[in-house]
């Protein structure tokens, strides 16, 4: 826990030397399994009510609107890679709420597998601010866009056998069994995980190795 302890306590002074109403924000970006939400998490019981954290998978599109696309099939099939969430409003989302400092943000259920809007409250007293998901380092639009709207860029490296297996259990937790659970990896997660692996490191302003 020490790289988590580290982070802490740089964020914490960082946000004792702003100014007032000044916010911090980093856009967290690393493979599905990578630890994302557990350092979000973590940092959250540091820093409490100066550390908020708003979330990629809030911005999946409902499986109704998968349902809706012409590769509908595939896009269940793949749900997870980039074009299965709604970036635009991701990115139109962040952009508001970097003037105003304030915005409502949804969260994600992995049980119910569909978006909770309106989960997330960010306010005037939310001083560190970090923005999670596996595609914030992309190259392409709109995730290059996005990724202008923070100070500073991280990326969690971690084995990718490390994060698959990882996303496995959690897909087993959801419902899904074994066989089934490392078929999606196979088909979906590596291949997202690969992806993010070729692009995220040339744009990531500090790399974290972050095993937990």
């Amino acid at each position: 826990m020490e790289i988590y302890n580290q982070l802490a306590d740089e964020l914490y002074e960082k946000s004792k030397s702003m100014v007032n109403g000044s916010q911090f924000w980093i856009g967290l970006a690393g493979a599905p399994g990578s630890g994302k939400s557990t350092l979000a998490n973590l940092l959250k019981t540091r820093l409490k009510e100066l550390f908020i954290a708003i979330p990629l998978d809030g911005y999946h599109y409902y499986r109704n609107e998968l349902g809706q696309m012409k590769n509908s099939s595939q896009a269940y099939l793949r749900r997870g890679s980039p074009f299965t969430f709604n970036s635009q409003k991701f990115y139109n989302d962040l952009a508001k709420a970097r003037k105003s400092r304030t915005g409502i943000f949804p969260s994600f259920d992995h049980h119910i597998k569909d978006p909770i809007e309106k989960a997330i409250h960010l306010s005037t007293d939310n001083k560190i601010i970090l923005v999670e998901g596996n595609y914030l380092l992309l190259n392409s639009e709109p995730w290059c866009s996005i990724r202008k709207l923070f100070d500073e860029t991280w990326l969690l490296d971690i084995p990718i056998e490390v994060s698959n297996d990882r996303v496995a259990k959690r897909h087993v937790s959801t419902g899904m069994t074994e066989y089934q659970a490392l078929e999606r990896v196979r088909q979906n997660d590596d291949i997202n995980a690969k992806l993010i692996a070729k692009e995220s490191f040339f744009n990531a302003d500090r790399i974290i190795n972050f095993c937990v």
